[in-house]
């Protein structure tokens, strides 16, 4: 089973992008995590481009095609999902019911310098894969003040934010067991 990350950061030392690759050792056996690292070259949505898809465009509707979950790791900006994370899935999004997402099983967490852990980027990021039609866990993992709470290996320094993270992705991985993609 293959699970596609996505950091919504560009920065080179973000830790959601840290995080993320710190969780492949905490998924199940059988399960790989695949980075997806062209979140940067993807260039600003405009209807005007939909139907010839940009490379990175195209780069990354593929690996979403390709993959049995979706995982999102996200900062917050002004509150906010950031703006690079938004535009790739406002592209991934067309033509409208025919997106790679329709259907795929995701989850979104996040890390934050703030006391907040990124709860508003998260519940933003959630209602846009569920918009897109999405499979969607409801669940909110925030992992504030990250610059402190996350270790050099990049997992959470608490035990119980460490446990709800296995729990976040042994659901996400038995979501997508129980629909597995079409041939």
């Amino acid at each position: 089973m293959r699970v596609l990350g996505i950091s919504g950061s560009l920065r080179r030392d973000s830790h959601n992008t840290r995080l993320l690759r710190a969780l492949r050792a905490l998924l199940p056996a059988g399960v790989e995590l695949e980075i997806f690292d062209g979140l940067a070259a993807i260039p600003p949505y405009s209807e005007d481009d939909e139907h010839t898809w940009p490379p990175a465009v195209a780069r990354l509707r593929g690996a979403i095609a390709g993959a049995d979950a979706v995982l999102i790791a996200t900062p917050e900006y002004n509150g906010s999902i950031t703006g690079q994370l938004k535009n790739a899935l406002d592209w991934v999004s067309r033509p409208a019911g025919a997106s790679p997402l329709v259907g795929k099983p995701a989850a979104v967490l996040g890390a934050s310098t703030g006391l907040f852990g990124a709860v508003w980027a998260q519940a933003e990021t959630r209602k846009v894969l569920e918009r897109i039609g999405a499979r969607v866990l409801q669940r909110e993992l925030p992992i504030a003040q990250a610059e402190t709470t996350l270790r050099d290996d990049g997992l959470p320094a608490q035990p119980e934010v460490g446990a709800q993270i296995e729990a976040m992705l042994s659901e996400l991985v038995e979501l997508a067991a129980a629909q597995p993609l079409a041939a």
